[in-house]
């Protein structure tokens, strides 16, 4: 099956393609309910030498673990907060190096969803941190879709 892109917004610090500071991730539905990406974190992003930092890590499976339940639909995707955030540092994650992430939609209720995400050495499929969330769909009046566009919400060419 062929992956379908997701959209990328101008300021994310995860996907905002026009943030000088963010990470530029480009995120693709693999299937329907999983999501990857590819990323070689930069110096600027290490804790200990060598060693991405946790924070950045946590922030990228917050980010993959959400977007597994927004869908492919660029119109009408599923937006959402997080409610509750679980990770496992297993490994050190490396800079300079290629990771795979991949996010996996779970279960849900209502308004509600879980999810899972992990980030791989991309040459030996080593998971090096794994993390769950609960998500909460962000109320339609906080978000109007109509103006997805305005916000930068697009699908940008791949670099």
């Amino acid at each position: 099956m062929s992956s379908i892109k997701q959209p990328n917004s101008r300021h994310c610090f995860i996907c905002g393609l026009e943030n000088p500071v963010g990470l530029h991730l480009h995120i693709y539905e693999t299937e329907p309910g999983v999501v990857e990406s590819k990323y070689i974190a930069p110096e600027h992003f290490q804790g200990y030498p060598g060693v991405l930092h946790g924070g950045i890590v946590a922030a990228i499976i917050d980010e993959i673990s959400g977007r597994a339940h927004m869908g492919s639909d660029p119109l009408n995707p599923r937006f959402m907060f997080t409610g509750k955030l679980e990770v496992k540092y297993r490994r050190n994650v490396p800079i300079g190096k290629m990771l795979k992430i991949v996010g996996r939609a779970g279960n849900t209720k209502r308004n509600l969803a879980e999810a899972w995400a992990g980030i791989y050495d991309s040459e030996t499929e080593e998971l090096l941190a794994e993390g769950t969330a609960i998500h909460i769909n962000v109320p339609k009046e906080k978000l109007d879709v109509s103006q997805l566009e305005e916000l930068g919400w697009k699908i940008y060419p791949d670099e």
